[in-house]
């Protein structure tokens, strides 16, 4: 029994959070609603029409809400259903909180990460993290250990902490060589805002496209930094060389073109992005920042960085792109790992398993 098309004795799973588009959360969750068994309802807080749009061509029951009151009375109107209430951010986590302690429902919260720049970011952050302390939070999923540690230094009780990784269906077809092309391509693809370190990756890439005239860059993805950003990259004379194409709603042909991913992101939990570009065969550089070196073994499936250090990443990715067999060889491995460890069929087995045991449990 998969997501939409349950039968009507499947487990009712109602998703909360509020979003500003289809980025890595979202992937996972209508990934993980489409492949998990159980009745999905995704209640977004905030979003744009066609991210509500998206998941519901997907075949997911998608709705919008209107705030905290509306949300509540959706929630009663089902209470009859027994359903579960699984939140995926800080808005999403807080009207959940609310939700559960007032109708006593069983609650999951996944975390994918914490973005803790600013002072009201670290204060949701701390929030968050007592808020799993409490009697209403039944489990915490966590996409990655690094987001596990941080809970168990807050004294979240190991018995509700688990450590579910994301993970991806299985790949259509694997990306075609790119046999006799002269330039290269190295790519960023994520939020053009400071937690994803868009301007980390021109520190690296700027002066490397200088050394190397026949390396280009893109950067996929829109944000509030995006002004900055081109403006660095045109006092470099580099805007022919290092484009910004903007949000990308279909990355398959730039998984084509692409002969490095340079994840740069100052945090991060297990990031999509990075499964993809394993999936689909793109070697991967990157700070070994939150769950990447979960997934990354150095020199095996993958090249790291100490986080920021835009020289090392630099130096990292020039031996990629000038050492095709060790390209060969990341390409390889880390097809394989995501493969063995980052399927998306079994690890959708494993949260089907958390539901019903939070159920049960729930109503023990």
């Amino acid at each position: 029994m998969n997501g939409p098309s349950s039968a009507n004795t499947a487990l009712p799973i109602i998703h909360l959070l509020s979003s500003g588009g289809f980025y890595g959360a979202e992937r996972m969750l209508l990934d993980h609603c489409v492949a998990t068994p159980g009745r999905h309802q995704v209640m977004f807080l905030d979003a744009p029409p066609e991210l509500i749009m998206r998941f519901r061509q997907a075949g997911v029951d998608a709705q919008g809400c209107t705030g905290f009151t509306a949300l509540l009375r959706h929630l009663r109107q089902r209470r009859g259903e027994h359903p579960l209430i699984n939140t995926h951010n800080f808005k999403g986590l807080l009207f959940g909180w609310l939700a559960a302690t007032l109708l006593r429902l069983p609650l999951v919260i996944t975390q994918h990460g914490f973005t803790p720049r600013s002072r009201k970011q670290k204060f949701y952050t701390w929030l968050s993290l007592q808020l799993c302390r409490t009697a209403s939070v039944n489990r915490v999923v966590c996409v990655a250990e690094s987001i596990a540690a941080l809970h168990r230094q807050a004294s979240v009780r190991a018995e509700k902490l688990q450590v579910i990784p994301n993970g991806l269906p299985a790949a259509e077809a694997a990306r075609k060589a790119r046999a006799g092309r002269q330039r290269q391509l190295a790519g960023y693809v994520g939020r053009l805002s400071s937690e994803k370190g868009p301007d980390l990756f021109l520190d690296a890439l700027i002066p490397l496209c200088l050394h190397h005239p026949q390396l280009d860059a893109v950067m996929l993805g829109e944000g509030p930094e995006r002004e900055s950003l081109q403006a660095r990259i045109d006092a470099a004379g580099l805007h022919q060389r290092i484009r910004l194409p903007g949000y990308q709603t279909d990355m398959r042909r730039w998984w084509r073109l692409l002969d490095a991913l340079v994840i740069s992101s100052r945090t991060e939990g297990t990031p999509m992005i990075l499964l993809e570009a394993m999936q689909t065969g793109v070697p991967v550089v990157a700070f070994g920042v939150g769950g990447i070196p979960d997934v990354l073994e150095h020199r095996h499936n993958g090249l790291m960085a100490a986080p920021t250090d835009t020289a090392a990443l630099a130096r990292q990715l020039d031996s990629l792109l000038t050492d095709p067999v060790l390209a060969r060889h990341l390409r390889d491995n880390a097809r394989r790992t995501q493969q063995d460890r980052y399927d998306l069929k079994a690890l959708a087995e494993r949260w089907s398993q958390l539901y019903i045991r939070t159920a049960r449990e729930a109503r023990a």
